[in-house]
């Protein structure tokens, strides 16, 4: 779609956005979980283990920016 023809408005409300970044927070949070999960149940491959482990980390890092940024709509 181009926004920019005809008049179209594209913008995102605030409460579209709150409710977006609330939907991110928690497959942020859900990816989290099932990573760790899934690190805690390797035992074969030290590496892969490590990298889930890192992934986590993203994704509590990406959970607390999106935690901070629907703070602002509060």
């Amino acid at each position: 779609m181009d926004c920019d023809q005809n008049g179209q408005e594209c913008g995102v409300t605030p409460e579209e956005t709150k409710a977006l970044l609330e939907q991110y927070l928690e497959d942020e949070t859900e990816m989290l979980r099932s990573y760790t999960i899934l690190a805690e149940r390797i035992h074969h491959d030290n590496g892969l283990k490590t990298r889930l482990y890192n992934f986590a980390e993203g994704n509590a890092k990406r959970s607390k920016q999106l935690q901070e940024e629907l703070e602002k709509y509060e």
